[in-house]
């Protein structure tokens, strides 16, 4: 079941153009900087997108700009689960890696404990109108959710076509504290 939400969601994404996307990444970014929870955040971690994502690009520009102290996913292959990672610069700090993503480069991941972390920005395939998220389906973000502090706020970032009703969910799905569209 899954497996055919994901595939449908991804044709819906390739059948928006990139002004489009852009146009709706813009929206949620402003959004995201009038919620009560981004704006008492001293320390954010954003994803940083891929090309059929909701733009954290400049999300995370901003937020450095503005003070906040920024992490990034840092992918551990080996042991299956993601870090938190903290950037100063996003250009200087970031290469791409594993499965395409922007990680903290090599050797120069500097680690944010959970604890210290007020608001994650969560990307996803799907979000339903309960807040649960359907992700790429390898458990990272699921897992890390599971470890992070209650206090800390998850917010989901999506385009209005990737909310849907009602997600199949798992024992093991994490949802996430709200969802921001546009």
């Amino acid at each position: 079941m899954k497996h055919k939400i994901r595939a449908h969601i991804k044709e819906k994404i390739k059948s928006h153009s990139e002004l489009e996307k852009s146009e709706k990444s813009a929206i949620i970014k402003a959004r995201l900087f009038n919620e009560e929870e981004f704006k008492k955040a001293n320390v954010v971690m954003f994803y940083v997108s891929l090309k059929d994502e909701v733009d954290t690009l400049g999300m995370i520009d901003e937020a450095l700009e503005a003070g906040k102290r920024v992490c990034v996913p840092v992918i551990l292959r080996e042991e299956k689960r993601l870090i938190a990672g903290e950037i100063k610069d996003r250009k200087k700090d970031l290469e791409r890696q594993h499965f395409g993503i922007y990680q903290p480069k090599e050797g120069h991941v500097s680690e944010v404990p959970l604890e210290d972390i007020d608001l994650v920005v969560v990307p996803g395939i799907a979000f339903d109108s309960n807040n649960v998220r359907l992700g790429r389906g390898h458990g990272y973000y699921d897992r890390f959710l599971c470890a992070v502090p209650d206090k800390a706020k998850t917010i989901g970032l999506a385009f209005d076509f990737q909310v849907v009703q009602d997600l199949p969910k798992d024992s093991h799905d994490i949802p996430v504290s709200k969802t921001i569209t546009a």
